[in-house]
């Protein structure tokens, strides 16, 4: 075993930014001075390049962090190019997710970093690989790691529901929520100011912080981002 802790960030569906938050994290992390890095299970949609695959999503964090960009993608086990959910990806390519590879991929993390956020893949409910062999959904790799989670929300209109649905099934699997983040804020929206209430009051869980378009630094003391860690 390893002295690393980790943190798992998810969504409540795809592209409300889970990504630039992680950046965010991990960059306030190393930015105090901490071993931080990062880390996914499986990655579809990605560019190929001349020089094989483009990992966008570690390049981003990587680049935003201040992680060498190999360094970043070596803890990415799991690349596909096609644009759907990793389980289908994974049957187009004929290369399924195993979750020992996941484990180990994240124990190398875990030896290199004291801190390690592993970003998922689209929302919670997302599928890694569904085969007659293994069905494997983000929420086992989050269990067998043993990870409490972040959930990344939009903002704006309909994030009550979908926060609070996302949370429920969460809790409901046994999965330590550690708080909410809301991206695309604007607090001079009243429909946004009352999301971040509501979404408070009906969840039980912190929204941690409240992020705005095109913000660089992510408004959380890193002492208070490290104890999320465990």
């Amino acid at each position: 075993m390893t002295d690393g802790k980790g943190l798992f960030i998810t969504a409540t569906g795809t592209d409300v930014g889970k990504t630039y938050v992680t950046a965010l994290i991990v960059k306030k992390l190393r930015e105090a001075g901490h071993s931080a890095g990062y880390c996914k299970a499986a990655l579809s949609g990605v560019d190929r390049t001349a020089a094989g695959f483009h990992v966008d999503d570690a390049t981003y964090v990587a680049r935003v962090a201040g992680i060498a960009e190999r360094e970043a993608e070596m803890f990415v086990p799991y690349v596909y190019g096609a644009a759907v959910s990793p389980h289908l990806a994974a049957k187009i390519e004929d290369n399924p997710v195993k979750i020992a590879v996941v484990k180990a991929v994240y124990e190398q993390a875990l030896a290199s970093y004291d801190f390690v956020t592993m970003e998922g893949s689209g929302g919670i409910v997302c599928p890694l690989r569904y085969d007659a062999d293994a069905q494997l959904l983000l929420e086992d790799v989050i269990t067998a790691l043993g990870l409490g989670a972040i959930v990344v929300a939009d903002a704006g209109l309909g994030t009550i529901n979908a926060t609070v649905l996302t949370v429920d099934y969460m809790k409901r699997r046994g999965i330590p929520v550690k708080g909410i983040i809301l991206n695309r804020y604007d607090a001079a929206d009243a429909m946004m100011r009352d999301n971040r209430k509501m979404v408070e009051v009906l969840t039980r869980v912190p929204v941690l912080a409240c992020v705005k378009k095109g913000d660089t630094a992510i408004a959380i003391e890193a002492a208070t981002l490290a104890g999320l860690y465990g």
